[in-house]
């Protein structure tokens, strides 16, 4: 009986292979886009699951209070924070302090072989970490012990990657490496460990890993051992005794920061809050706009989470819109299997075997297509995903379920409503259509559109905004500015020369050099207050320090005073360039009322005072998510301290001034690299998640029209089919082939029309929500909604032109021979 069941099924499918194919390879595309989001969902909300102790890890943040107000929620903490509350709370096991190498983008990392000759190679990924640090996490170690490998002094754990590139095959244990960081200077250091990268994600995404012994910053953390109120830049990590309450525990530290902070906070004028923040909830944790990596934004994965949901109703609808639609050209079928003697049962059991049967086809298809695609989803989405039957066999068993309800759905209909007729008015012809089906069945016609044109607008709200994200007015000259990096000792004090003999080069603009240059994170803020306040009454201020020519050299020009010169010896000393923002915020009614006021700063007892020289306007140092805040400028006193060599060039042959760059780095600093990177291209990389999220949305956006299309043209197929007879007369009377065309495209244009009423302002409303994550954005416009409409009826009109055509142009007679 079964393999009656599957002959029959497979003879149909092959007698009608045009609808089989739109349904089965419809139903494979949704269930493949849906596959391919939800292992995305299901990578990012993995991050750190894998570490043994995850359920008793936390990461220590801070809240600021001033005035009485929250202001700002930090994910870090003063270095003395982590050993203080292991000394104060039993409920504490262990802990551990986590600093990125900050201030370098990339890391040199030397290695002198056998016959004296020095590698260099340029790493990222750098921390550095207390010895407890593989304690709390687990790392796969290939060489070297865990427990000890940051112990001693000047100690480093490398990736196994590092290691081969460095050492080739062989042992990297007990070897000696020289490392230059910018954040903990220039030391040499012995490999102490290997480990293997894991498969599973993780917020600290190291590759390679400095014990704090014996370096600059363990010099600096001496200093500042018992001040718990400034410098929160360390990540603090705790693990917890089993069995305890974090929520208990963090009401304890209020008391813990009132007894050993609350003298140095009242001296800084603030006071703090500490929390604490599950290791495993991070990565999603966006609240906190700054952490060891960046976080993912939960509002992106409910956004890829309904694409995929919806993405897969589209196909879903489409299976059974056809399914349904088809199984009333087999009600004669139905007729003479019951006059034969076939059962009720017998036909439900056949129309839900072969549904089922295309829902498993399309199943084993949607399977085998995302493992083809993933490699490609992959670099879309930046992430490392994999498809493993062994790890993701309840996912996959999730989808095959789906498939399966899919199919038990779209068979109902004809195993349920077909197998009742009464097979005498079957074969006499007088069936007719069910209203409440065809009702149903334009809904959900309707219902699929909807969320095309959604997609759509979503789509083009979303390229707009980053358009405008890319072309933005930034306050600064971002455009043809070549950034070098000053890594290492014998670079930072080559600078001076290379600008002199770079500046007589006429296809450059200006050179200039900096700690930091906009985009990129500065940690770095004072606190200023003005004459007859209190450092209680102080504004922070982020911080830059530059030579002369930074300022000019970004075309950022004073509206009030004067930028930095040579000119002016007292420039090196105690002078600032404020932002306008920095102006309002110290209550100055005017950016000329400011100029020439004295700002004072306290630090460790001692009161510091600076003249305010000249005033800028806001210019964006931070990504446009956020607002402009106070920013200022100093003189860097020191030449030899710079991070940061910015070259402002003006050549249409960039290729040709980088080689001469190149070879002008290598005259004054042979041992090092050349290694430039663009202004422009770096402040871009802050929108790399919106950047993903509009590639990931545009593609499957494409998809879901495509599926939705593949619906439409397979019911205008079907509803021509059904016409035919119709259609003949028409012709003969005289009708023209326009005419029918337009009668045939009109029910399903309506439809379209419908769709896109409704969806509008839906989608207004959901693209608002987005753009409301941006402090400065491109608004929505009227223009946005005229361009979806054309599209969406272009493409309906396309999609349905084909078949109303085709049926238009057919000979009448044919039609009409049975008559």
């Amino acid at each position: 009986m079964i393999k009656n069941y599957f002959k029959i099924a497979w003879r149909n499918m092959m007698k009608n292979k045009f609808f089989s194919f739109v349904n089965i390879f419809g139903l494979a595309i949704g269930l493949t886009c849906c596959m391919l989001i939800a292992l995305y969902l299901n990578y990012e909300t993995s991050y750190d699951r894998y570490h043994k102790n995850i359920d008793n890890l936390y990461q220590v943040g801070t809240v600021f209070i001033k005035a009485g107000e929250k202001n700002d929620k930090w994910a870090s903490t003063p270095a003395p924070m982590g050993p203080a509350m292991k000394r104060e709370f039993p409920e504490i096991m262990e802990t551990t302090r986590l600093l990125p190498l900050f201030v370098d983008d990339k890391t040199t990392i030397q290695y002198n072989i056998a016959n004296g000759e020095k590698k260099s190679f340029l790493e990222d990924g750098g921390y550095l970490a207390d010895p407890s640090f593989f304690s709390l996490f687990t790392y796969n170690f290939i060489e070297g012990k865990p427990q000890s490998a940051l112990t001693a002094p000047f100690s480093v754990v490398i990736s196994e990657d590092i290691a081969h590139k460095i050492f080739g095959n062989q042992p990297a244990l007990n070897k000696v490496i020289h490392i230059n960081s910018n954040t903990n200077g220039e030391h040499d250091y012995t490999v102490t460990g290997v480990f293997k990268p894991m498969v599973q994600p993780s917020h600290i995404d190291g590759s390679f890993f400095m014990g704090f012994a014996g370096g600059q910053v363990d010099g600096y953390m001496k200093k500042q051992w018992t001040d718990l109120a400034r410098n929160n830049m360390f990540y603090t990590y705790l693990q917890l005794r089993p069995g305890t309450d974090p929520a208990n525990l963090q009401a304890k530290f209020p008391a813990f920061i009132k007894r050993y902070a609350d003298a140095d906070l009242k001296k800084m004028g603030f006071y703090k809050e500490q929390f604490l923040l599950p290791v495993k909830d991070i990565h999603l944790d966006s609240e906190l706009a700054q952490n060891v990596t960046p976080p993912d934004s939960k509002t992106y994965l409910y956004i890829l989470g309904s694409i995929a949901l919806f993405t897969l109703l589209i196909a879903c609808i489409n299976f059974m819109n056809l399914s349904t639609a088809r199984s009333s050209k087999r009600s004669s079928e139905v007729g003479v299997r019951k006059v034969l003697g076939a059962e009720k049962g017998a036909l439900v059991r056949q129309f839900l075997g072969e549904s089922l049967l295309m829902t498993f086809m399309a199943f084993i298809l949607a399977v085998f297509l995302t493992l083809l695609i993933l490699p490609l989803f992959n670099t879309v989405s930046g992430r490392n995903i994999q498809l493993s039957f062994a790890t993701d066999g309840k996912l996959l068993a999730g989808f095959l379920l789906t498939a399966i309800i899919t199919g038990f759905l779209a068979g109902s209909y004809p195993a349920f409503y077909l197998s009742s007729f009464n097979p005498v008015k079957v074969l006499k012809g007088k069936l007719s259509n069910s209203f409440a089906v065809a009702f149903v069945r334009k809904g959900l016609v309707v219902f699929q559109f909807v969320i095309s044109v959604v997609l759509i607008i979503a789509s083009v709200v979303i390229a707009r905004q980053m358009h405008y994200l890319r072309t933005a007015d930034l306050g600064f000259a971002k455009d043809e500015q070549i950034v070098i990096s000053l890594r290492t000792q014998e670079a930072k004090r080559a600078y001076a020369t290379l600008k002199g003999e770079l500046k007589n080069n006429s296809n450059i603009l200006s050179v200039g050099a900096s700690l930091y240059y906009p985009g990129i994170n500065n940690p770095s803020d004072d606190m200023y207050y003005r004459a007859g306040q209190a450092m209680g009454e102080a504004k922070d201020t982020k911080m830059n320090w530059v030579d002369f020519d930074f300022l000019n050299t970004l075309g950022i020009k004073p509206v009030a005073g004067r930028v930095f010169s040579g000119e002016f010896k007292s420039d090196t000393g105690n002078s600032l360039v404020l932002n306008q923002s920095a102006i309002k915020t110290l209550g100055f009614k005017s950016p000329q009322e400011a100029v020439g006021s004295k700002l004072y700063f306290d630090i460790n007892g001692k009161k510091y005072d600076f003249n305010i020289v000249g005033v800028v306007n806001d210019f964006h140092y931070e990504d446009l998510h956020l607002a402009v805040k106070p920013f200022g400028f100093q003189v860097m006193t020191e030449q030899s301290d710079f991070n940061y060599m910015i070259i402002h060039a003006k050549t249409a042959n960039m290729a040709t001034l980088l080689e001469n760059i190149g070879a002008t780095w290598k005259k004054y600093d042979g041992n090092d690299p050349f290694d430039y990177t663009f202004l422009d291209q770096q402040f871009q990389k802050n929108y790399d998640a919106d950047n993903r999220l509009a590639t990931i949305v545009g593609y499957f956006t494409i998809i879901a029209i495509i599926i939705s299309c593949l619906g439409l043209f397979g019911l205008a197929a079907f509803s021509a089919e059904q016409r035919t007879k119709e259609i003949g007369v028409r012709k003969v009377l005289g009708a023209s082939v326009t005419t029918i065309v337009s009668l045939l495209s009109i029910d399903f244009l309506k439809l379209i029309i419908l769709s896109i009423v409704i969806a509008s302002p839906l989608a207004w409303y959901i693209m608002g929500k987005w753009l409301q994550t941006f402090e400065y954005r491109r608004p929505m416009s009227w223009e946005i909604f005229v361009y979806t409409t054309l599209i969406g009826i272009t493409i309906g009109l396309i999609t349905i032109i084909f078949q109303a055509i085709k049926a238009a142009i057919a000979n009448p007679v044919k039609s009409l021979r049975s008559e």
